[in-house]
């Protein structure tokens, strides 16, 4: 049976994946910065810009945003700093 995924609010923030924005140099201590955490339920928390109005005249066939969904960019260095940290399985 298809089970299709729904977002939990209820989960908590359980820890940041690889540096903060501060610790990559990308910011001064500025309350505004992108972030990665793992949430409590291990779904993924993305804080970053919101660009979908920017994206949506040029999204892939295949790629589609909701309604109650944003498309979200965040520095690829943050990502790359988070890769040990994010889990295989």
């Amino acid at each position: 049976m298809f089970r299709r995924w729904e977002a939990d609010s209820s989960a908590s923030f359980k820890r940041r994946l690889g540096k903060s924005a501060l610790e990559l140099g990308m910011t001064d201590d500025n309350p505004t910065c992108p972030d990665l955490w793992e949430l409590d339920n291990g779904d993924i928390a993305v804080i970053g810009r919101d660009l979908t109005a920017e994206y949506a005249a040029r999204l892939p066939v295949d790629v589609s945003i909701g309604t109650d969904e944003r498309l979200v960019v965040l520095p690829r260095r943050m990502l790359i700093a988070a890769k040990d940290d994010i889990p295989h399985e």
